[in-house]
């Protein structure tokens, strides 16, 4: 049902130009441009973790960007509960949209202001949004902000720089910033890949457990195919600006239907390398096509094993519902 959804993009581009030598300029070369995102669709539902997963350079992050609002679509349309937000004009639709709508950033090394003691990193987005009629009241607010974050007792925290954290500490913290603004949406950029193994999942437990507790929904950003099965509920393959492959993410990992989808899963570790029945070759070849000179036809096909002359590289593929709540953007999904 419509009203269940929280996010929904429709045709999300965004292109980036290229700067023009005054050579080109004078022969009236074309502009070109760096199709970073290249008119992607999915919608989110209340409470639902969406992960967002692909290659460095696929155009997951500037998607959660785009959502964030930290930069203007080219072109297509975003849908915050049935609003369209893909153009807020004034300073306040900004203020509110951004009380709403979080980010949680990778590095909480260089996200956090190292000047700034925990007490006024937490502090800033209250005083910016203009919540809390005193400093008492702001206080209180931080205190059950830096609990909710399993930073206790919070008295022993509020005084520290952030180098007097660890790497975890820092990313409660910076969870913790999120978090006081009571946001309906967090846009969750690979949160956990600066951290130490050992520690990855509880962020990911807590992560989730804010999600029940206060309701949440969540755009995960990772590249980390293990971790997106363990914490989201629906995925989405991108390659190269286009989302290739997207469904419940047990239907996905379990039957990928995209030839991309499964050479990333191949990609995926052992644990136990040296075992000869485990040993297996990444189906796929080259390396990615530029974002500026993308290829005819499937993107995906310069580097496809199954491709087919004639068929991959003349025209471009349609996403294709091949089994209920999974879909796939190929030719030949569903029969490789």
């Amino acid at each position: 049902m419509m009203e269940d959804i929280e996010l929904r993009v429709e045709g999300l581009k965004k292109y980036f130009p290229i700067k023009r030598s005054i050579k080109s300029v004078l022969k009236r070369e074309p502009p070109r441009f760096v199709k970073a995102v290249d008119e992607i669709s999915f919608q989110i539902r209340k409470k639902q973790i969406f992960a967002l997963v692909g290659e460095s350079g696929c155009g997951k992050t500037t998607t959660g960007k785009l959502i964030m609002k930290l930069m203007e679509p080219t072109e297509g349309k975003i849908f915050l509960r049935g609003q369209d937000v893909s153009h807020l004009k004034s300073k306040e639709e900004n203020l509110k949209y951004r009380k709403m709508v979080q980010m949680i950033y990778q590095d909480p090394f260089s996200s956090i202001n190292p000047r700034f003691r925990v007490y006024d990193v937490l502090e800033e987005p209250l005083i910016i949004h203009r919540i809390g009629e005193s400093r008492a009241e702001r206080e209180e607010m931080i205190y059950h902000a830096l609990e909710l974050v399993r930073l206790t007792p919070p008295e022993e925290f509020v005084s520290r720089f952030p180098h007097m954290l660890s790497g975890g500490q820092r990313q409660r913290v910076a969870i913790a910033r999120t978090m006081i603004l009571n946001p309906e949406f967090v846009v969750a950029d690979e949160p956990v890949s600066m951290l130490d193994v050992s520690i990855r999942a509880e962020i990911l437990e807590l992560l989730r457990k804010l999600r029940d507790d206060l309701g949440l929904t969540y755009l995960y950003i990772t590249h980390d195919l293990s971790t997106a099965r363990y914490f989201s509920d629906w995925i989405g393959v991108m390659y190269l600006g286009r989302i290739v492959e997207m469904g419940e993410v047990d239907r996905v990992i379990d039957n990928p239907l995209h030839p991309y989808t499964r050479a990333l899963l191949e990609a995926v570790p052992e644990p136990e390398p040296d075992r000869k029945d485990v040993i297996k070759s990444i189906p796929i070849r080259g390396e990615v096509p530029s974002a500026v000179n993308i290829p005819e036809g499937c993107r995906f096909h310069p580097r496809c094993i199954y491709a087919k002359e004639g068929v991959c590289n003349t025209s471009h593929p349609k996403m294709t519902e091949l089994e209920k709540d999974h879909h796939a953007e190929c030719h030949f999904a569903g029969k490789i």
